[in-house]
């Protein structure tokens, strides 16, 4: 462990210039800049919020609050792991010349993601504000389901990142999964309409738990419990530690088919 944390630190420069150059590129040429972090969040609400509001408002208190933290948990881990999937095959000719952490590609895309959610949380605190919703000192815990989120699409990012080196049609197989995964997950409809039948199925997925608990923190003001704590940081480690252990088992013949 000792080597990975001395290795992780030696290339810690490298991986804060990939963060940094992601961030440049997907602005570049763009007229409004980082400014659309916080513009594209508000435009995706807003239409959300035109298309369910009629069905769903009478149910939920503060609908457009409740679409917007919805999509916000939901784009840092669909886009971190979509980007991290395809993060070693894009690197390919710098992995072919210099020996540098496989790892780090993945890993910088995961975190250029979390910079860009940043932004968006300038816009959720617009909305926030706008609709009255009552914050308190709980929202000083707003970090801690973005950080266990993070943690999760990370090792989900590992993982898909190693294994779409030999399979390349695993992007196209994740994104259908990924669009199930978007109805599966209780970004704009209440849970209270879901059959009790079927409702185990959405409470086994993972972001339903990580989103919760940013809902309870914004929305609510309530502070999560220590159950909660433990079962969304077991989410997030147990899914770094998968990620890591297939990334690891799998780097060294990344060489042969990138």
């Amino acid at each position: 462990m000792n080597k990975y944390i001395h290795n992780f630190l030696k290339y810690r420069f490298l991986l804060r210039e990939l963060v940094v150059n992601d961030i440049k590129i997907k602005y570049r040429r763009s007229v409004l800049g980082i400014l659309w972090s916080v513009l594209q969040p508000l435009m995706m609400m807003v239409v959300l919020t035109m298309v369910f509001s009629s069905l769903f408002k009478s149910n939920i208190p503060n609908f457009a609050v409740y679409v917007l933290t919805g999509r916000i948990i939901w784009d840092l881990y669909s886009q971190s792991t979509l980007s991290a999937m395809n993060s070693i095959v894009g690197n390919a000719s710098l992995i072919k010349k210099v020996y540098v952490p496989k790892y780090i590609f993945p890993l910088s895309k995961c975190i250029s993601v979390l910079v860009n959610t940043c932004f968006s949380l300038i816009a959720l605190m617009v909305v926030v504000f706008v609709t009255g919703v009552k914050l308190t000192p709980v929202i000083l815990l707003l970090p801690l389901p973005l950080l266990y989120t993070f943690l999760f699409a990370s090792g989900i990012g590992l993982l898909i990142s190693a294994y779409a080196v030999f399979f390349r049609d695993l992007q196209y197989l994740y994104e259908v999964l990924l669009t199930a995964w978007m109805y599966f997950t209780p970004l704009f409809y209440p849970m209270d309409i879901i059959p009790d039948t079927i409702l185990f199925i959405f409470k086994a997925n993972p972001l339903y738990h990580l989103l919760n608990m940013f809902r309870d923190i914004i929305m609510f003001g309530r502070v999560p419990s220590p159950e909660q704590h433990v079962l969304c940081l077991a989410i997030g480690l147990v899914s770094l530690g998968i990620g890591f252990l297939a990334f690891y088992k799998r780097q060294d013949r990344f060489i042969l088919y990138i």
